[in-house]
């Protein structure tokens, strides 16, 4: 699938559910390649993972020291991921058609740019170089 291709579906005003309108269920493999076009600009990338890392800080400070800083993980992940996509991208987030596979794919697309493998995973998707 071209990036043309991705990047229609990603941005589709319809249920992000199946490889084609008949279908009811994707792949994670199909779901990776929608993530990764949904996310094609690298400021939304960087949005993701500020998010991701921001939510994860808060974790680990609401079980450190108040329960309450738990709450801030979400809404902390998801302002700055949803501000990438709304305004940067001008998409869907994935996250509301598959919620958990969205939430892995966060973790997933940080572990791979922390390791400087993202950039040869977006040219296998057919996504372009990561600026």
């Amino acid at each position: 699938m071209t990036y043309d291709q991705n990047a229609a579906l990603a941005s589709a005003p319809f249920p992000l559910r199946g490889e084609d309108p008949g279908s009811d269920k994707m792949s994670y493999r199909a779901f990776w390649s929608r993530y990764l076009s949904a996310h094609a600009d690298p400021r939304t990338r960087a949005l993701h993972y500020l998010g991701t890392l921001l939510a994860m800080a808060f974790l680990a400070a609401g079980a450190l020291f108040d329960w309450r800083l738990f709450l801030l993980a979400p809404l902390c992940g998801y302002s700055f991921a949803w501000f990438g996509h709304f305004v940067i991208e001008r998409n869907r987030p994935q996250s509301f058609g598959h919620p958990l596979w969205s939430l892995f794919s966060d973790f997933r697309m940080l572990a791979l740019f922390l390791s400087f493998r993202l950039g040869k995973e977006l040219r296998r998707q057919d996504i372009g170089e990561e600026r």
